[in-house]
This record gives C-alpha cells, sequence and structure tokens, in this order.
C-alpha cells in the first residue's frame, strides 16, 4: 500500500487545513503550509544536514530500534551514523528491543547488537546505571515510531531518556516522526499515579494525538520531569505532514502491529488486553480480530497458537474462538471506538468474568471509571459525555505544542 500522502482524495482537505493552522501557527506547522500533491513525507531522521552537524565531535548516544531508518532504501539510523564517523557510544533499547523481535512485556537485556557491535543498554524497567551511562555521552539521539496510544510504552521511554539527560545536563535530539493516528484525540484522560505505568505513564489522552516530538516538547513545558526539571530539547520536525494526512508506517513498529488496519485498530482493541477476549495475538492477523470459546460473539472463527517472534503468551491460545473478522475494515477511516469492547461484554453470558485482569484495564484506561461504566451499563454516548469536559481542556494544553497544522 503507497503512502496516502499522494492520494488526491486527501488533497483538497490537507490544503484547507494547512491554510487555517498557518494563520495561527505559522511559526509551528514545519513547512505543512505549501504541501504539493507530490511532496514526500520526510521524517527527522532522513533530514542529515539538520543534525549530523550537531553531532560532529561529540560523544552520542542513541534510543532507537528497528523503527529508527532513513531514506527510502530503509537503511538503519545505526549505520548511517557509523558511516558518517559520529562516535556512536551505545544505544537504549525500548520494549520488543533494539531490532524489534522481542514480544510483550519480555525482558529487554543489555547486550550487544549482533550486527554492529554496538552496546545496547534497556530502558524497558529500571536501569540503576541509566544516569551514568547518558552522564558519558554529549548528546542523546531519540528516534522512535510511535502510533498515538497511551499505553504504547515508546513514549515512556521517551520521558526516560529526557528524564536522564535533564539530570546529566545533556542535550536531547528527537527525530521526529508523523503519527499514524495523529488525526485523533480521544479517550479518558488519565488520572493520579495509581493508575501510572508505562502503558499509562502521562496524564494525557488515552489517544494522544501527539508525535514524539509534540509530546516531547509538551513533558518540557510542563513541568512533568523530576523536580519540574527541563531538559535541552531539539526537536527534528517531520516535512510534509500534518495532523490530517494518513501516514503508513514503512516498517512493523512492534510484533503484532504487522500492517495499517492493526495500527490504526490497535486504538479501539488494546483494552481487551484487560481481558480474556483475544484480539488475535498468535495469529496472522494480531489487532485485527476478535474473538472468543463461544458461539455466541460471531459466527467467524479462528485459533491462537504461536508465531515465533510474534507472540509468546497469548489469550486463548489452542481454543477455536468466534468473534469478528476486522481485517478488511476502511483502515483510513477507522477511529478510535468503544463499540467492540461494549458488544463483546453485551454478549458475554457470565459478565463477571470479562474483565479477567481488572487492575490492568484500569491502567489501559487511566481511570477505573470505564471499567465501572461498562459494569453499570452505560452506553458509549453516555462514557464519551463524562470525559467531555477533561478532552476539552487536554486539547486546549495540546494546542500550545503542536508543530504541524491540527485536524481540527
Amino acid at each position: 500500500m503507497k503512502k496516502f500522502t499522494h492520494l488526491l482524495l486527501f488533497l483538497a482537505f490537507s490544503f484547507a487545513a494547512c491554510a487555517d493552522g498557518s494563520k495561527q501557527n505559522s511559526d509551528k506547522n514545519a513547512g505543512t503550509d505549501k504541501l504539493q500533491m507530490n511532496d514526500p513525507i520526510i521524517p527527522g531522521a532522513d533530514q542529515l544536514s539538520a543534525y549530523l552537524p550537531s553531532l560532529k565531535g561529540k560523544k552520542v548516544g542513541l534510543m532507537g530500534n528497528q523503527t529508527s531508518i532513513v531514506g527510502e532504501e530503509k537503511e538503519h539510523l545505526v549505520d548511517v551514523l557509523l558511516r558518517e564517523k559520529v562516535d556512536l557510544r551505545f544505544a537504549f533499547a525500548p520494549e520488543h528491543g533494539f531490532r524489534g523481535d522481542i514480544e510483550r512485556g519480555e525482558k529487554v537485556d543489555n547486550t550487544v547488537d549482533k550486527k554492529t557491535g554496538l552496546t545496547l543498554h534497556t530502558l524497558y524497567g529500571e536501569n540503576a546505571k541509566a544516569d551514568s551511562i547518558v552522564g558519558s555521552v554529549d548528546v542523546m539521539l531519540f528516534d522512535l515510531q510511535d502510533v498515538g496510544a497511551r499505553f504504547y510504552t515508546y513514549v515512556a521511554s521517551m520521558h526516560r531518556v529526557m528524564q536522564l539527560c535533564a539530570n546529566q545536563g545533556k542535550k536531547i535530539i528527537v527525530l521526529d516522526r508523523p503519527n499514524p493516528n495523529g488525526d485523533q484525540v480521544d479517550g479518558p484522560i488519565r488520572k493520579d499515579d495509581k493508575f501510572k505505568a508505562n502503558i499509562s505513564y502521562h496524564k494525557i489522552a488515552m489517544i494522544h494525538g501527539l508525535t514524539v516530538g509534540e509530546l516531547a516538547k509538551m513533558i518540557n513545558g510542563e513541568g512533568w520531569l523530576d523536580d519540574g526539571k527541563q531538559c535541552d530539547l531539539e526537536v527534528i520536525p517531520v516535512k510534509n505532514w500534518d495532523h490530517n494526512i494518513p501516514y503508513e508506517l514503512p516498517v512493523v513498529p512492534s510484533p503484532s502491529l504487522p500492517n495499517y488496519a492493526s495500527v490504526r485498530l490497535y486504538m479501539s482493541l488494546c483494552l481487551f488486553e484487560g481481558t480474556d477476549i483475544s484480539i488475535g495475538r498468535g495469529t496472522d492477523w494480531p489487532f485485527q480480530v476478535v474473538g472468543y470459546p463461544d458461539p455466541v460473539f460471531g459466527e467467524f472463527t479462528f485459533t491462537p497458537g504461536t508465531r515465533p517472534g510474534m507472540a509468546a503468551h497469548v489469550e486463548q491460545q489452542d481454543n477455536l474462538c468466534y468473534g469478528i473478522d476486522l481485517r478488511n475494515v476502511d483502515a483510513v477511516n477507522e477511529k478510535f471506538t468503544l463499540k467492540y469492547l461494549l458488544d463483546f461484554y453485551h454478549k458475554m453470558p457470565d459478565k463477571s468474568k470479562f474483565f479477567a485482569r481488572p487492575e490492568f484495564f484500569d491502567k489501559l484506561a487511566g481511570t477505573d471509571e470505564l471499567r465501572k461504566q461498562i459494569l453499570a451499563g452505560k452506553t458509549e454516548n453516555e462514557i464519551r459525555d463524562s470525559w467531555a469536559e477533561e478532552l476539552k481542556a487536554y486539547k486546549e494544553m495540546r494546542a500550545k505544542y503542536l508543530m504541524y497544522a491540527d485536524f481540527e
């Protein structure tokens, strides 16, 4: 599938949004006010002349993974940096590892990248030596492809790197990338710190509508680092993209998000991870099918198994599941909804078994209110009404940090 930026269908819409955004945010839109039909999207990492001069003669650390690519040949950023004689000392790896081959929640070890010999450290979880590791370099590069949901842990990893840079007085350069779900802001705002976890690190909307560069500016600007510190932050913005433009990721961001449909459906289906409902892990269609071992859930069937490098522990493994097939959804227009979750809850014969992992569900949602509302039989509209005011306030805060024309 080609990048949707080349579809004439979206061109007029993008022009209108860019024109409107340029009136209020002419200094923020990173060149998106003059987008042309054939303008290629240029992520921050591809703009070597914008950041390589800042690395010359410096000791450099990197947080990256398999999404840290440069150019149409998808060359890994590490290879580019080494070829350019950058003094690259180490790389931090997030969840799923440096090469993206470790499944959800699995341990990420301190090791060596087999391809380049580069020393690798983990920031997924605690690392007692992280401060001294960052203290050993002059500047940190951050290049991870986020997908736009608060429960996607790469944004927590970015926060940790920013904190380390603030602690050590080091600069961080964020190489920005488009948000494939950047055309929506939705869901509840995370409540107090009892709901804080890697999957709910910030008090932002569940579907946050920010690029990592915009979120980094928010973290700094809102004083979310310890003791209100700010790090020395530079963001290399994306060229020829804004929040109106759909974006298909050129590289799989993590093992269970293999295509554009899964990335779009992930916004809605990830909440099922607080239940025993299968969302296709252990099949060839993770985050594209939903089912449970009871014919009441639908005529479509599938059996979760194992897929090397994709799913080590899956819900309903080896059980025939009945449910729904979402593989052919209109991915461009698929946005966050509670309809799938509510439908399965209403069909569950024994509703007391639906929230098999209630504490995990609450951390995914960032609040226990959503689970209680579902248990109380609230409709999607009623639930949405309950978070409307907080979502409005979040959007006002978000507007201060937008670097690209918005979808609204």
